[in-house]
């Protein structure tokens, strides 16, 4: 259990230094499209819902109570 702490420990303290003074890895992919997929995807996922909301004819929250009746019971003959 020691060694697995003392990884961890080791790790976080190297993330947190990464975070603070800047990672080594280039930046290229997100510095370049990280704004454009963050746009596009919210466009989708409002048009999708949008979309749900409007067309499909789902009917949301509506109880069955007073709008349903039993069946009558049958007896075992």
């Amino acid at each position: 259990m020691y060694r697995f702490a003392k990884t961890v420990a080791i790790l976080g303290g190297r993330a947190g230094r990464q975070l603070r003074h800047g990672s080594t890895a280039p930046q290229d992919f997100h510095s370049k499209y990280g704004m454009g997929v963050l746009v596009s995807g919210s466009v989708f996922c409002t048009a999708v819902w949008a979309y749900v909301l409007t067309q499909t004819g789902i009917v949301w929250n509506v109880s069955p109570v007073k709008r349903m009746t039993p069946k009558p019971w049958r007896d075992a003959e």
